[in-house]
């Protein structure tokens, strides 16, 4: 796709200084860019960089401007604008409606028309497939699962019994949802399986990044609702709950019948522990260990920065005399 800067300016509600008719048919980073790419600079320690671009045009604040050498967006947000711009020149790819000859389709499952149903596919009983579902390579759906308008299954992605989707969900390879919740009881000394009756409903416009796990509730269902991402390699237990429009990022670990809150941002390799409240807009930064309900926003973090092996060991140690060395000091205090 290729645009004139005017007509990019008019569509992102940019201010234009330079060649209206310069033409932009690709997005680049200020290094890389050529003639007829795009960028965007929003951190003045990029200056230099911005100096010397070979863009064709640069989105930028004002603060930037007097700095930039050729034709620019002047905006408010310019990593916002670059997004919807790359957008713009980066279509999604249109897909023809069809069932490949290689996928299984269960004869009382429901494919709509407007549907892709890609190679190699098994789709189970009673699976109903709205217009614009878009199910990928070697994708497993069990019965009783629906998909609604506008889904994408990228590839090899396993949907287990009574799952739902809303509109627009997004889902990458290797994605498991609704298999069985971690749920066992210990009768003298053998674990005996609880029974998983719940399902997973996923709500419209969530992305679920690659081999990300959702299990299926004991009773009630795990539910992400709307605008929810979650990164790759993200493990999400039974019962959790997670609210509307927050971003979970690689490797986090949410224990069972946890419930977070709406708009919250949760680092890489974070913990949840099982049965807590997380509130609304609260950010838990990455490696962080969560244990305790929270109510109030904010930013909360846990744990020690890397620091040399000696001098970690020796901290270490100290750590463990912490309660004693307090319990000296409030002795010497009343003294």
């Amino acid at each position: 796709m290729a645009f004139r800067l005017a007509d990019l300016a008019e569509r992102v509600g940019a201010k234009l200084v330079g060649k209206a008719d310069c033409e932009i048919n690709s997005v680049a980073s200020l290094g890389r860019a050529r003639q007829g790419s795009i960028c965007f600079v929003s951190d003045g320690r990029y200056r230099q960089l911005l100096k010397k671009t070979r863009a064709s045009a640069v989105i930028l604040d004002s603060s930037m401007l007097a700095d930039c050498p050729v034709s620019a967006l002047v905006v408010t947000n310019p990593y916002i604008t670059y997004v919807k711009i790359a957008h713009l020149l980066n279509p999604a790819i249109a897909f023809k409606a069809e069932i490949h000859p290689s996928a299984i389709i269960h004869s009382r499952a429901t494919i709509h028309p407007d549907a892709r149903v890609g190679p190699l596919c098994v789709i189970d009983e009673d699976v109903v497939v709205a217009a614009g579902v878009r199910i990928g390579p070697a994708c497993t759906i069990a019965s009783g699962c629906r998909i609604e308008e506008s889904t994408q299954l990228v590839s090899r992605i396993t949907l287990c019994k009574d799952t739902v989707l809303g509109r627009r969900v997004l889902i990458h390879p290797g994605v498991v949802i609704g298999s069985d919740g971690f749920g066992l009881i210990n009768d003298n000394g053998i674990w005996v399986k609880i029974p998983q009756l719940g399902k997973v409903v996923i709500g419209d416009d969530v992305e679920i990044g690659a081999n990300t796990t959702i299990d299926r509730g004991t009773l009630d269902d795990t539910v992400i609702e709307q605008g929810v991402k979650l990164d790759n390699l993200v493990q999400v237990a039974h019962n959790v709950r997670i609210g509307a429009h927050t971003a979970i990022a690689g490797c986090v670990g949410i224990a069972g019948s946890a419930k977070i809150g709406r708009h919250c941002i949760i680092g890489g390799a974070a913990g949840i522990q099982g049965h807590i409240e997380i509130g609304d807009r609260v950010t838990i930064t990455g490696m962080t260990k969560v244990t305790k309900s929270i109510k109030s926003p904010g930013v909360y973090t846990s744990g020690t920065p890397f620091e040399l092996n000696d001098k970690w060991l020796k901290n270490s140690v100290r750590f463990k005399q912490l309660d004693s060395i307090v319990r000296r000091l409030k002795s010497l205090e009343k003294k």
